[in-house]
């Protein structure tokens, strides 16, 4: 078909948002992935070595172990002495601030006593005083020692030589001189004229302290090139482990070289864009409908690239183990909004462009696609929090059993890593997080679960339970409507579900007036006061009333869809031919009687049209029976076709001749013939 003038731009700018997401989800994935790997080989101590022959392509020195380096620098710093300078300014300044603060002598003392008080601080400075916190620190040892700056000289003296600001006050009441005149000397603040003279030096320490750590040697011996270090099947002992993880360092020391990265970096996007090109393709052959929506296509590509980042952070920065992070997450996601198909394939896109990131293992691979299928299988749909709960319990099951499995392939050793076991069931557990999160994403996308659709179809709260007190006979025909309409959904593969949502909400305008409508009278009709328009128009106005109700209680757009499309742009023919009939001169504006659509565009927009005009039209019928009943569906279905208004959606004729029959059967069965009881003859 050839493309209009009209719709060659938006179709323009959606190919181009599609080219955007696909192109910015490749760059994203790329630029987060690890260019300078960590680990070459996967391996365990006194397990065999499953690689080929391993032979040094380089020079390297075998480096200590963390650990042991670690303590050595620790036994080295336990004797290592810090650096003070006693700086004499202090002693003179103190002094002269106390003979000038008490020139006239100390008050309540003989005048002698400031010489004997000049006197003591003259000791205690001569002795030397430090500040209570470095004290503290460094006199924990009795036998600890510092390294006093004299000139150009350096000596050691034991801490507790020297005084504390605290115990340089105490010491001044220590003869019996002073001692007997303490309470009246506390009254001159002795405490203000003692500061610390032995100064910390942390310059000259930390020089000291880095060249004393630089003489203890971080490497153990070399490995010459071509060296063969081990051999398929062999065990992998303490020693041999060492220089793998030697070889690694080096390695990736020297593959911060601009050439290396850049090679590394064209492999990483080749890849990418391949895996994500693929998966593109896939959805535009098999999921058009997908692939046609922007919002589908955003949260596709986003939950692909968000869980890649996620585990490229924890790769670069060692962040616990990539296993505890809750793949199956994504599967449930699409399925719940999508399908399973498209589930399995966007969870193993996923896995193969996270096993980028951690190096290809192939344990990670099977554990994830295997926890990914079971989740896949074991959520049909989600109705009940119980069901969120099974599926992280069978994935979890199922990767714990997958991995225990590859461990009996590799070893006999079934109680080594057991930390993985445990990985994987925090795994399962935040799986759990999906239901939650599943919020956001419907929010974010416009998405609607299963879950929101039963919340909405709780007939005891919000506009539903309004509308059953305001307008009951409604509410009754919504209810009717939506089981009518879930079944023919039921028969033709459409969303029975959604459809009778939106069916028990698509009346809820008739809130606003609900006596004139025909369902909620009793008796007096208003109409009759009222010109033939303006009926027309009180009826066709309880689709926009029940936009502003909609909007009140903030329900999904597809609520409002619903209610907008229930009768397309049909007309209120009842108004518009008695308008026709009673003033056959006039020309009557057409549009005064006619709804503001838009037609029905998906299929259970279609069928909540037919069912509703069906339900509508049944209560005014004079006789019930089979050829009535037969009649009447299929001159308003036919009509609803002739007249266009099924154009705009993907319902076929099958689809349409399957909702006439179930129809015709749900009308025999609701309104068959009774039969009449006999009544009892008087004797």
């Amino acid at each position: 078909m050839k493309l209009s003038e009209n719709n060659s731009p938006f179709i323009w700018r959606k190919a181009i948002s599609q080219t955007l997401i696909i192109i910015a989800s490749i760059l994203i994935i790329v630029a987060s992935l690890p260019r300078h790997d960590d680990q070459a080989f996967k391996y365990e101590v006194d397990m065999p070595w499953m690689y080929s022959t391993f032979t040094a392509s380089f020079d390297f020195p075998i480096y200590k172990d963390t650990a042991v380096f670690n303590q050595e620098c620790r036994d080295a710093l336990a004797t290592f002495q810090p650096y003070f300078h006693i700086d004499p300014n202090v002693e003179r300044r103190q002094v002269a601030k106390i003979e000038a603060d008490y020139k006239d002598g100390l008050p309540g003392l003989p005048a002698e006593y400031l010489r004997i008080v000049t006197n003591r601080l003259h000791r205690v400075y001569q002795a030397g005083v430090m500040s209570a916190q470095d004290y503290n620190e460094i006199a924990k040892d009795s036998s600890t020692m510092v390294r006093i700056i004299a000139g150009k000289t350096t000596e050691s003296r034991y801490v507790s030589h020297f005084y504390s600001t605290r115990t340089a006050y105490n010491q001044l009441f220590v003869d019996d001189e002073l001692g007997e005149m303490r309470q009246t000397l506390q009254r001159c603040n002795l405490n203000e004229y003692i500061e610390p003279n032995v100064i910390y030096d942390k310059e000259r320490t930390e020089d000291e302290c880095a060249s004393m750590l630089a003489h203890i040697p971080p490497t153990k011996g070399m490995v010459k090139k071509d060296q063969k270090i081990i051999d398929r099947g062999e065990l992998v002992d303490e020693s041999t482990a060492a220089i793998i993880s030697s070889y690694e360092k080096e390695r990736k020391r020297r593959s911060t070289d601009t050439r290396d990265v850049l090679q590394k970096l064209l492999g990483q996007t080749l890849i990418v864009s391949l895996i994500i090109s693929l998966y593109s393709l896939y959805l535009f052959l098999f999921r058009r409908d997908y692939f046609e929506k922007i919002r589908s296509m955003m949260m596709l590509y986003l939950l692909i690239t968000v869980f890649v980042v996620l585990v490229s952070f924890m790769m670069k920065h060692q962040f616990f183990s990539v296993y505890i992070i809750p793949f199956c997450i994504t599967p449930v996601f699409v399925r719940v909004f999508m399908d399973s198909r498209t589930a399995f394939v966007t969870h193993s896109t996923m896995i193969l462009i996270c096993a980028i990131a951690v190096n290809f293992q192939y344990e990670f691979l099977i554990v994830q696609l295997m926890a990914g299928m079971a989740a896949v299988y074991s959520l049909r749909e989600l109705s009940k929090r119980s069901q969120v709960l099974k599926t992280a319990l069978l994935a979890t099951i199922v990767s714990i059993i997958a991995y225990f499995s590859l461990k009996l392939l590799q070893s006999n050793d079934l109680l080594n890593d057991n930390d993985m076991y445990l990985y994987l069931c925090v795994n399962g557990v935040l799986v759990l997080l999906s239901y939650p999160l599943m919020w956001i994403i419907e929010k974010m996308f416009d998405f609607n679960s299963d879950v929101t659709l039963f919340e909405l179809s709780d007939t005891n709260r919000g506009a539903l339970r309004e509308l059953s007190e305001i307008a009951p006979g409604t509410f009754q025909h919504s209810v009717s409507v939506g089981n009518l309409a879930a079944e023919i959904a039921n028969k033709i593969g459409a969303d029975s579900l959604l459809v009778r949502t939106g069916a028990l909400y698509h009346d809820i305008g008739k809130m606003e007036n609900p006596a004139f409508f025909t369902e909620n009278q009793a008796g007096t009709n208003p109409h009759d006061n009222l010109t033939y328009v303006d009926s027309a128009q009180t009826i066709i106005s309880h689709v926009t009333r029940g936009i502003s109700i909609a909007e009140r209680y903030d329900l999904p757009q597809f609520i409002k869809d619903f209610i907008l499309t229930h009768h397309a742009t049909g007309m209120t023919k009842f108004f518009w031919v008695k308008q026709q009939n009673e003033h056959p001169e006039e020309d009557v504006d057409a549009s005064l009687f006619t709804y503001p659509g838009p037609n029905p565009f998906t299929r259970e927009q279609a069928i909540l049209m037919m069912a509703d005009t069906v339900e509508a039209a049944s209560r005014s019928l004079k006789e019930y029976t089979d050829d009535t009943i037969m009649k009447m569906v299929h001159n308003l279905i036919d009509t609803q076709v002739a007249e266009g208004y099924f154009k705009e959606c993907p319902i076929t004729f099958r689809d349409i001749a399957v909702a006439k029959q179930v129809m015709i059967e749900r009308l025999k069965t609701i309104y068959h013939t009774r039969v009449s009881y006999p009544e009892l003859k008087k004797r």
